[in-house]
């Protein structure tokens, strides 16, 4: 063997292995979900493109997508409508964050480096991009998660087309609790504004229902997307409604956007999978801009969440076993807000305590100190706190927004809104968990409210008033 021969096959070998070690993922499904031939495949995205009509004049470039992820006989129509969008705009990096359906897991797994092939090539990862959302939200690289995943993969030939030369950051999402929502939302609020960078939401609506189920299911939550409803969204989740199986996505891109400002969702196509019979699944397509001339929500990080979590427990831990209270001094403009916020405590699964304020009149960061100690030592339901229970206590704090009063009690929702009820010099408060956590509907929680008051159960109806608020809850 002449040495040119020996050199070029150890060149081979030398980067093949690079490219393994850098993550360059293979098309897994070519010829399933898309022609695996490369001129087919392009001409046929193309061809959807080309379909597009009507799309609707936007008040700004979006921000992020949502798109469908079955295969492309299925839903490639309804996703052109989406990346038309976006044709040939200047965005340097897309981040996709698609459910994942094959492996169950915890979190979310951020592809770090490397690249996606598919027939028309290889889409580089945007490394830098991906470390930081990684290094915000707390979350690293899962192997099995990407291994055999769909909903990122079908996304990267219409990616290829519409935006040549852009990056990538594939994201999976596994298990869509709050805390994992929430968590990557944080990520995402990051990096959002740091390069030209779009967000697409992999997602397919209900699964497996007749012709008129999926259509009223899909009507509602479409109607939930677009009124920003992310607590409804996440409760839907967490009881494993059939409703969006990249509902996680769609909420974690939706909050993040709201830390920036608020968000406008434009739908521009609906379909579902009808003509081919047998059950139906449901498509769509949507766009999510930013208004600049609107503040942004009030929000808090994640390190923002834990410090605060921190407080609580500390305060009572100096509490119990000093009968001292915490003094603490900071100068992030998040903590030192006037805010509401209760303090709930439980112990193995079961409450041990809630205390807090409701109308906003201590810094944040003190109003979690003293609500901690009251839900410890005050709350008349149950005895003090001893230092033995410090161990096992779980802490849940709930931040309130300030209270609406409404006159029509249809309005409440359940998931979105807490409670007040107030009659003369009576007064009860009802978190927006509670509902949830009991699957009461709008008029139990109504009731319930009513009797934490004091007042019987039907004074909603009576002449008592009404107040809800929203609530940023954590544990």
């Amino acid at each position: 063997m002449n040495r040119f021969v020996i050199w070029l096959t150890a060149a081979f070998f030398l980067f093949a292995s690079f490219a393994e070690g850098q993550g360059l993922r293979k098309a897994v499904w070519a010829g399933a979900f898309y022609d695996e031939d490369p001129d087919v495949l392009s001409a046929q995205i193309d061809d959807f493109l080309k379909n597009v009509r009507a799309l609707p004049p936007l008040a700004g470039e979006p921000q992020a997508l949502v798109c469908p992820h079955a295969g492309y006989i299925y839903s490639g129509q309804t996703a052109a409508y989406a990346y038309r969008l976006v044709q040939e705009k200047s965005y340097e990096t897309v981040v996709v964050i698609g459910p994942s359906h094959r492996h169950g897991f915890d979190g979310c797994s951020i592809y770090a480096k490397g690249g996606f092939e598919t027939p028309l090539g290889v889409v580089e990862v945007d490394s830098d991009l991906a470390e930081r959302i990684a290094k915000k939200s707390g979350f690293s690289y899962i192997a099995a998660a990407h291994k055999e995943e769909h909903s990122i993969e079908v996304q990267v030939p219409f990616i290829q087309k519409v935006l040549p030369g852009a990056k990538i950051v594939p994201i999976v999402m596994g298990y869509p609790t709050r805390k994992t929502i929430s968590s990557l939302a944080e990520g995402l609020a990051e990096v959002v504004e740091a390069k030209k960078t779009l967000i697409i939401a992999s997602t397919d609506l209900s699964h497996d229902l007749s012709k008129e189920e999926a259509k009223a299911t899909d009507s509602q939550t479409i109607s939930l997307i677009q009124k920003l409803e992310t607590a409804t969204l996440i409760n839907k989740l967490s009881r494993g409604e059939n409703f969006m199986c990249g509902g996680g996505p769609v909420v974690s891109t939706l909050l993040a956007l709201k830390k920036r400002g608020k968000p406008s969702v434009e739908v521009l196509h609906y379909s579902d999978s009808s003509r081919f019979g047998g059950r139906i699944v449901g498509y769509l397509a949507a766009a999510v801009i930013l208004k600049d001339n609107q503040a942004p929500e009030f929000s808090l990080s994640r390190e923002e969440k834990k410090e605060l979590l921190r407080l609580a427990r500390q305060a009572i831990k100096e509490f119990v076993e000093k009968n001292r209270i915490l003094e603490y001094t900071t100068d992030n403009p998040n903590l030192v807000i006037d805010r509401g916020a209760f303090v709930t405590l439980k112990n193995k699964g079961e409450l041990r305590g809630c205390i807090g304020f409701i109308e906003p009149v201590l810094p944040l960061s003190e109003t979690v100190i003293r609500a901690a100690i009251y839900a410890a030592t005050q709350d008349t339901r149950f005895n003090p706190v001893t230092e033995e229970e410090l161990k096992d206590l779980e802490v849940e704090i709930s931040v309130l927004a300030p209270l609406q009063k409404i006159e029509d009690p249809r309005s409440v929702e359940v998931g979105k809104h807490g409670l007040v009820i107030s009659m003369g010099n009576k007064k009860g408060l009802l978190l927006p968990q509670v509902a949830v956590e009991n699957r009461w509907g709008a008029e139990t929680f109504l009731r319930q409210a009513c009797l934490k008051a004091g007042l019987s159960s039907d004074a909603w109806k009576k002449g008592a008033e009404i107040f809800v608020f929203e609530a940023i809850v954590f544990e």
